[in-house]
């Protein structure tokens, strides 16, 4: 008899709790040029991507592709170094792959960052901003097809997809440590090409503050599932008709970097908060 996606998600999450034992009730999934976060973890136990049963393997560069378990600010946390794409020819089901299963092993509590362009007059360049929202514009939503009761209903509400209390938290954390720390709406498009500069206008429009190639399929399952959900965007680059710069990969990763400590150092008062 064939597996089912249901049954899938089910023997990954046994492989992983057996191999490592404790499962932590959050987790965090580390983007473009974030991965250096992990420096910063007590690490227990590493599994690379491809030794893992299903799992998929990320592609891009600066993605290296481990599920790393260890505390972090004193919070025990699974972290996903490298994150899949729909641009790298997965489908919906494969990119948000590994939140299913980081339900299925407890995790209530999911933190997720990207890099992203900013389109907001008020951004600059290596800006962190606190997700408020975001504006779907992906082809195909990860919930398409047959609902499965047990993980959540048909009809998710999207009204809060990022917690306002952990939203809440990092605007105080960002107080106390007086950080510039921005808020905006996320918009998630398909990628993999940069935006044109009337695609940037577009989005700044319809009401985005950045736009990114991730992060809101993982945020539409984590809500189906139940999960809380905190998301940070550090803004590698501008966008906009005004804007003559043309960004490249690298740079993108340079800035996400040179932004590290300041997301480092809010994530991980959060995690000792929660």
């Amino acid at each position: 008899m064939e597996k089912t996606y249901f049954d899938i998600v089910k023997e990954t999450a046994a492989y992983i709790r057996e191999k490592v034992g404790d499962m932590p009730d959050t987790a965090v999934i580390l983007g473009t040029g974030l991965g250096e976060l992990v420096n910063h973890i007590d690490v227990k136990c590493e599994l690379d991507y491809h030794t893992i049963p299903n799992f998929p393997v990320s592609t891009v560069e600066g993605h290296s592709g481990k599920l790393i378990f260890g505390t972090l600010g004193e919070k025990y946390i699974m972290a996903m170094q490298g994150r899949f794409h729909y641009y790298e020819g997965y489908d919906m089901k494969q990119v948000t792959f590994p939140v299913r299963v980081m339900r299925e092993l407890g995790v209530e509590t999911l933190f997720v960052s990207n890099a992203a362009g900013g389109m907001n007059k008020e951004f600059r360049v290596g800006d962190v901003m606190v997700i408020t929202d975001h504006i779907n514009l992906f082809p195909e939503n990860p919930l398409r097809g047959r609902n499965n009761e047990d993980w959540g209903p048909r009809f998710p509400a999207m009204t809060e997809a990022y917690c306002n209390a952990l939203i809440d938290m990092a605007d105080d954390i960002a107080r106390e440590k007086n950080i510039r720390l921005m808020h905006g709406v996320y918009v998630g498009t398909p990628g993999p090409t940069f935006e044109t500069p009337a695609e940037y206008e577009y989005f700044r429009v319809i009401g985005g503050d950045a736009v990114g190639m991730s992060t809101v399929p993982e945020v539409i399952v984590a809500n189906h599932a139940g999960m809380r959900v905190f998301g940070v965007s550090v803004i590698t680059d501008l966008g906009g008709k005004d804007i003559k710069e043309v960004p490249t990969h690298e740079e993108v990763q340079k800035a996400a970097i040179k932004a590290q400590p300041v997301m480092t150092d809010i994530i991980k008062e959060m995690l000792a908060r929660i």
